[in-house]
């Protein structure tokens, strides 16, 4: 029962996620902003269907576990907007890795162990299967930003080429995904939601 307990504790620790903010607005909910739990769930689903589009064979199940942890650290470290600074993902990053240490710690062994492995693997991005569940992860403000006239890219003032750098990594795990991010970064372009730069 002390497993049980300790998963339990985990798991109305992760209740916090759904307080994180992030910078995508939800057009459909009066316009507020989507939160960590919300995005990762998104993100999962996106992953399930565009599967099909991973340029080398991928473990489904595991790139769905990472996505669905990747964010547990914002429990801590709070969400960064994905074009902040190189110094404020560099903080970030610092923040992040004590979050997991103390979120996956709150798991029973061997569980906390393979949790946060599956996470770091992740954020490593070494594997096909993180870099696809990266890649998906990435994807996702293309979408949603084209679908609500620019989103968070307009109000900040992001350029065509910071989308290409950030979604690089569908280059290698998902070519097909690349050429649309590709596409879309060029009508954005055209509308106006990104710089052409």
């Amino acid at each position: 029962m002390t497993d049980l307990s300790a998963i339990s504790d985990f798991i109305r620790e992760l209740d916090k996620l759904k307080a994180v903010k992030r910078q995508v607005r939800i057009p459909e909910d009066g316009d507020r902003q989507e939160n960590s739990a919300e995005h990762s769930w998104h993100v999962a689903l996106m992953a399930v269907s565009l599967s099909r589009y991973a340029g080398s064979d991928v473990n489904l199940a595991r790139v769905v576990q990472m996505i669905l942890i990747h964010d547990l650290v914002e429990i801590d470290a709070g969400d960064m907007f994905a074009f902040a600074s190189d110094a404020h993902h560099e903080e970030q990053e610092v923040k992040e890795q004590a979050a997991a240490d103390r979120i996956f710690g709150l798991l029973p062994t061997p569980l906390n162990t393979e949790l946060r492995l599956l996470w770091q693997e992740f954020e490593d991005a070494e594997t096909p299967d993180a870099q696809f569940a990266k890649a998906m992860d990435r994807i996702l403000p293309v979408f949603q930003n084209m679908k609500a006239g620019g989103g968070s890219w307009a109000r900040n003032g992001i350029a065509r080429s910071q989308i290409l750098k950030r979604n690089a990594f569908l280059e290698q795990s998902a070519p097909a995904l690349w050429d649309y991010v590709i596409e879309q970064a060029d009508i954005a372009v055209a509308r106006g939601y990104l710089k052409d730069a």
